[in-house]
């Protein structure tokens, strides 16, 4: 992403998250929907583009691990070793979220799942917005995450502000979603990363 064209991409789409708006960007799974994590308005605009329930809270991305720590108020050291080993990845952690967090992106036990992506145009937007973004999949709620650009804008339309174009992405499985029982893991959705070798890093901490 160094290319003026690539810049001014760039550019527009911060400015769109900067302004409540949300976008359509390349994880390292599917394409996600990007809106500012801490902007309540941002977040009831992307509940009403999805169509999705506001009960059922939203993943996160953030840009590194310092950003992590100012979204949630702990992280056990099953986590601190999971990070270590699976970070950046498609490893989704349920932590305890920050009180002032928008409501929306936690569970009913204030939880908030949270990852560190790979991809380094959803990592260069994390950074650049200095807050972390949504990462629920660019699609409808109830229907197939999209792959390619053209599937999310054939989902999402003109709602979106601004698509960034990060070629045809891998798909398969998404993030893997995991909460803590003191230092045993609890699997919220099984994905790209199997349970066993969560449990082999944690056995070999």
């Amino acid at each position: 992403m160094h290319d003026s064209k690539s810049d001014a991409e760039i550019g527009a789409a911060l400015a769109a998250l900067k302004s409540g708006r949300a976008i359509v960007f390349p994880t390292e799974t599917f394409y996600g929907v990007g809106a500012d994590a801490t902007n309540v308005r941002a977040l009831d605009r992307l509940f009403e583009i999805k169509g999705r329930d506001p009960d059922k809270p939203v993943a996160l991305i953030a840009a590194d691990l310092e950003m992590v720590l100012r979204v949630v108020t702990d992280l056990p050291p099953p986590a601190r070793i999971l990070a270590r080993e699976f970070w950046p990845g498609p490893l989704t952690m349920v932590l305890p979220a920050r009180k002032e967090l928008p409501p929306g992106l936690t569970n009913r036990a204030g939880g908030v799942g949270i990852r560190i992506s790979p991809h380094p145009i959803a990592a260069q937007l994390t950074r650049l917005l200095g807050a972390p973004l949504t990462a629920t999949s660019a699609n409808l709620a109830g229907h197939p995450p999209a792959r390619t650009i053209a599937q999310a804008r054939a989902a999402l339309g003109d709602a979106i502000a601004a698509y960034l174009d990060g070629g045809a992405l891998t798909g398969g499985l998404p993030s893997t979603v995991v909460a803590f029982d003191h230092r045993r893991i609890v699997i919220v959705r099984a994905g790209a990363i199997p349970e066993d070798k969560l449990n082999q890093a944690l056995r070999e901490s």
